[in-house]
């Protein structure tokens, strides 16, 4: 305990000198996503200046600072390289740059080296409308040059791999304009160039894509049907055109987030507004409700702040002539302490064979917790008294293994419940049910009902007569627990048990093949064995004895005086 509280010391002085005298130096890398596990980022001797052998020597480690390490450095090369393949988009969203740390821990004497590598986009997801098609109610006699904004497509990209132009299919009517923004992206206007006569032409329909810059190129495609109306002359107006608004996490389905409200100088129908959203995301769809009678936009999902920090979403207006106006809409989420540990199955082996020897492997999970310090540290455990135990491994992973002999016999399946708990305060639990089920080997014979069989049998019996059945049974299931049935070669009278009696294979159905006499014979004795059909078969044997019941079936006979008056030795 004082050694280790030494080097604690050591470490915090370490890295207390780092930070005030800047002894501790950083270094940039940079490697693609979806690069595959074991890729080269970068060797690090040139910029730690040393060779191979210092490296090995200090025991250079490489530590991340997220909870899940992504790349290893080998102290003998001094190759950093990629543990598990990256997915940019599912580690960092929107945000850019994607950027992860890690420290290169030095012993004798302690240095620390800030790593940073940063995650370069590959084109690997194509553009995506929320919709495969959108409506657009168009009033005839609208003057040409007017503009309409179009839905933008979501790519999870970034940079040139992400949505880069818009392209409409050829038309008479509509012409497009792609429109770039400042921070790089593009979003498509229809403008309309000849003038729309709905009795000529009351439906028009176009396809917009969206393509990338990457290579190749990727594309994603959407519908727009125009539904051309009556004139309409008074665009709807909002107060404002943007609204910033806060929510914090995890808040209430139906939790009122903000109302929007758009005012119209037609009257009747060309005055009644409804409200749409536009230009928005599936996540949008997924967690927001947009009232289009009253404009007011409610949470229909869970809000989390460490899936996105903010929403950014556009609000049509439309009134009853088509006419529209749109609003922008900009949520902000608050942070809270919401994250239970999250257990994720790697591999589970079910149905697991009874005959398993112990340390058998029957499910690899990992547990995570996104929260940091106490909050993101856990503890795993599983119940007692069942065959199985947990063995904690590297990076967070357990075994769950076997620790004594299964018997499918007494226990054909089991329920684990795994539980992992954080150090926060409150903690929170998260549980996770393993079903495992044992599959059947064939470790049981079949066994009769009897340790031996007695029967009866008249004799002139008729060929074919049932004489009785044996029955055996076998604990195992499916193929190991079909039972045959055989007679075992044997005689009767110096002649093959077989001439007298036969079985029913599957059945256990004994039957005499020939009329017998007492005369000849009183019983005999056969052996029946049982074998199931697993591999190996197992079998059992039974003996049986079949006893001949005497008829009165032969007359009295006079052995003297004989009726012919000869003597019986003539």
């Amino acid at each position: 305990m004082e050694i280790l509280l030494n080097l604690r010391q050591v470490m915090f002085i370490s890295l207390y000198l780092c930070a005030c005298v800047a002894m501790c130096e950083s270094f940039l890398y940079s490697v693609p996503e979806e690069k595959k596990s074991g890729s080269l980022v970068a060797n690090v001797l040139k910029d730690l200046r040393m060779d191979a052998k210092e490296l090995s020597a200090r025991r250079a480690r490489l530590v991340s600072k997220s909870s899940k390490q992504y790349f290893q450095l080998d102290p003998h090369s001094g190759d950093v390289t990629v543990k598990d393949k990256i997915d940019r988009e599912s580690l960092c969203g929107q945000n850019e740059p994607c950027v992860l740390l890690s420290e290169i821990v030095l012993e004798k004497p302690l240095q620390l080296h800030r790593i940073e590598v940063q995650v370069e986009d590959v084109n690997d997801n194509s553009p995506k409308f929320s919709k495969n098609q959108f409506l657009l109610e168009i009033p005839e006699q609208t003057p040409v040059d007017i503009r309409f904004p179009l839905e933008r497509a979501e790519d999870s990209d970034k940079g040139k791999n992400a949505v880069q132009n818009y392209t409409l299919s050829p038309n008479e009517h509509f012409r497009l304009d792609v429109q770039s923004h400042s921070d790089g992206s593009k979003h498509a206007e229809l403008v309309l160039e000849k003038p729309l006569d709905r009795e000529e032409n009351p439906q028009i329909s176009l396809i917009l894509s969206a393509v990338d810059g990457g290579i190749p190129k990727r594309t994603g495609t959407a519908q727009i049907i125009i539904d051309v109306l009556d004139n309409n002359d008074n665009l709807p107006q909002f107060p404002q055109l943007e609204y910033k608004v806060k929510l914090k996490e995890n808040s209430p389905l139906d939790t009122l987030v903000t109302k929007v409200e758009a005012t119209d100088r037609d009257f009747g129908s060309n005055a009644h507004i409804t409200y749409y959203f536009s230009q928005v995301s599936e996540n949008v769809l997924r967690l927001f409700k947009l009232n289009k009678h009253i404009g007011e936009l409610t949470v229909t999902g869970t809000i989390d702040y460490e899936e996105s920090s903010n929403y950014v979403m556009k609000i049509r207006a439309t009134d009853g002539g088509g006419l529209s106006a749109h609003c922008k809409v900009i949520v902000e989420i608050e942070d809270e302490n919401d994250n239970a540990p999250e257990i994720t199955i790697t591999s589970i082996t079910s149905p697991l064979p009874e005959d398993s020897s112990p340390d058998t492997v029957v499910a690899l999970f990992s547990v995570t917790d996104v929260d940091s310090g106490d909050s993101g540290r856990t503890a795993c455990t599983t119940e007692v008294n069942l065959p199985f135990v947990l063995k904690p491994t590297e990076n967070n992973y357990y075994q769950l293994v076997t620790q004594q002999p299964l018997d499918r016999e007494k226990a054909s399946e089991y329920n684990i419940t795994i539980t992992a708990t954080d150090r926060g305060s409150p903690r929170l639990t998260s549980t996770r049910i393993l079903h495992v089920e044992v599959s059947d080997v064939n470790d049981n014979p079949p066994v009769f009902e009897k340790p031996f069989y007695e029967m009866q049998l008249r004799e002139n019996n008729i060929p074919g007569l049932l004489i009785g059945f044996v029955h055996a049974v076998d604990l195992d299931t499916a193929q190991n627990a079909k039972v045959t049935y055989s007679l075992l070669p044997g005689k009767v009278n110096d002649g093959p048990t077989s001439s007298y009696i036969s079985i029913n294979s599957e059945t256990g159905n004994l039957y005499a093949i020939r009329s017998l006499d007492y005369e000849e014979v009183q019983d005999f004795q056969v052996t029946v064995r049982a074998v199931d059909s697993g591999s190996p078969p197992l079998s059992s044997e039974v003996p049986i004895r079949v006893q001949v019941v005497d008829e009165n079936d032969n007359a009295p006979f006079i052995l003297y005086p004989l009726q012919n008056g000869t003597s019986p030795l003539d």
